[in-house]
């Protein structure tokens, strides 16, 4: 039986909308696009740096689906807020058995910027790590086996490995439906991948009821890793809400704490949303609306947090927070 979350969900007043988004979308980018969204976003060798989604269908025919043509694009920043998008696309996997690669998390470990990817195959949901140095040449490391996509690394190795969040697609095992949980796993490498343990179960967040699972990178603050997650809940009496007959679905952003030297351990998680849908450009006229799911977040040397997330899976937009009070969030419930 799907469970009941409140018809009415709210953003914490710890969070803020920057007043001029979306910090990018469509009309932004200089090639054909409809959709831009769920970007990584990190600060890489002195820029701030964006790799979004690119779904190039068209805007003026609602009665086509745009992500069925996807790559990836590139922009930058040198505040964070002001993007200019590059006139030359980032990275596009496509084969006889790979349909498209989408959805980017970018963390910088060392020298180098690290990028997961899902990728759509004729044979399930793969995720993906690749590395940079320059966003023009990429080096695939791993790609998993399906279903799992959502991956996040950590920026730096804990306890002598990697370490990384994913949502694997546990139909089979979950009573044949969606609910999908938040696992964390471990590497030498970055290529081979174990020690895989449950962090964070659908039952554990009191406004999802559908699934759960990684958000941006994590950012390490004093008192612990901070991360983000979002939170899916679905009402079957929900109707059309986007492009689609139906949508019924709605995407809110959650934040824990983790544990510095195990970050297995939950410390404290806020038990209400950080960020649901509230705004018209949430809520309103996208693809598909009541979505806000982060792909970006960068702690700046004065305490800001800045949360970057896709909205109603139509543009990209910024938020932001004083790290101390994200964490007292955390810690309070």
């Amino acid at each position: 039986m799907t469970v009941q979350v409140p018809a009415i969900l709210t953003s914490s007043p710890s969070i803020h909308r920057y007043e001029g988004n979306p910090v990018l979308d469509a009309s932004k980018v200089p090639y054909n696009t409809a959709l831009v969204f769920n970007a990584g976003v990190t600060k890489f060798k002195g820029k701030y740096v964006m790799v979004f989604r690119n779904d190039y269908g068209s805007l003026a025919d609602q009665t086509i689906e745009p992500h069925h043509t996807t790559d990836l694009g590139i922009a930058f920043s040198d505040d964070g807020i002001h993007w200019e998008a590059s006139p030359k696309k980032c990275f596009k996997l496509h084969d006889k058995e790979i349909i498209r690669a989408y959805d980017p998390r970018l963390t910088v470990i060392g020298d180098r910027c690290y990028m997961c990817f899902a990728v759509d195959t004729h044979h399930g949901i793969r995720g993906g790590i690749a590395v940079t140095d320059d966003f023009e040449e990429f080096e695939i490391l791993s790609l998993s086996t399906p279903d799992l996509r959502n991956m996040v690394l950590f920026p730096e190795k804990i306890g002598g490995n990697y370490v990384r969040l994913e949502r694997p697609f546990t139909v089979y095992s979950r009573g044949g439906q969606d609910r999908f949980d938040t696992w964390i796993s471990e590497s030498p490498d970055l290529k081979y991948w174990g020690n895989s343990d449950l962090l964070l179960a659908v039952e554990h967040v009191p406004f999802a009821n559908d699934k759960v699972g990684p958000a941006a990178p994590p950012v390490k603050t004093d008192k612990g890793w901070l991360t983000t997650f979002h939170a899916v809940d679905i009402d079957p009496s929900r109707g059309k809400h986007g492009w689609e007959p139906a949508w019924k679905k709605r995407y809110t952003a959650g934040i824990m704490l983790l544990d510095l030297e195990n970050p297995k351990k939950i410390l404290g998680m806020y038990k209400q949303p950080l960020l649901a849908p509230e705004t018209s450009y949430e809520i309103d006229g996208g693809f598909r609306n009541n979505v806000i799911f982060p792909g970006g977040m960068i702690l700046e040397d004065n305490g800001e947090v800045k949360i970057y997330y896709g909205s109603a899976d139509t543009i990209e937009c910024l938020a932001t927070a004083h790290v101390d009070d994200l964490i007292s969030l955390c810690l309070k419930g």
